[in-house]
């Protein structure tokens, strides 16, 4: 069994376990961080420009948004209305992650089928995001 460290976004919680890869088990305490942590992100004003970074220091991550229009430069991507609300609704899901951290699988099933086995994106690409 390996240790494992998480990361969130702006912010690092690092929490450290002796659990195999494939589920995380977390202990109240880290659940008070994370959801303490959380409530401090304001998703409507980060999510766009979190998604924002991610296409512009990623540039080969906007491949998967090419119904997005202009994302040329970096002052179109981060003024690019698309990225605002897709940016919103990546942070909303980590939100409810948040909520249901007991049954992370069964809660992002359907998010996980449709970005890699529909879309094709390769899980190391969502590392980019911490």
């Amino acid at each position: 069994m390996e240790k494992q460290q998480h990361r969130l976004a702006f912010g690092t919680l690092v929490i450290t376990s002796k659990l195999p890869d494939t589920m995380v088990h977390f202990t109240a305490e880290e659940k008070a961080a994370v959801v303490s942590l959380w409530a401090k992100v304001n998703v409507e004003l980060v999510g766009g420009e979190v998604l924002g970074r991610l296409l512009v220091v990623y540039p080969w991550t906007q491949r998967f948004f090419d119904n997005f229009g202009n994302l040329s430069s970096e002052s179109a991507i981060m003024g690019n209305p698309k990225v605002k609300a897709h940016g919103k609704k990546v942070l909303t899901s980590f939100g409810n992650a948040v909520k249901h951290m007991d049954d992370l699988k069964d809660t992002f099933a359907e998010l996980s089928e449709l970005h890699c086995d529909k879309m094709h994106v390769d899980p190391e690409n969502f590392k980019n995001l911490d």
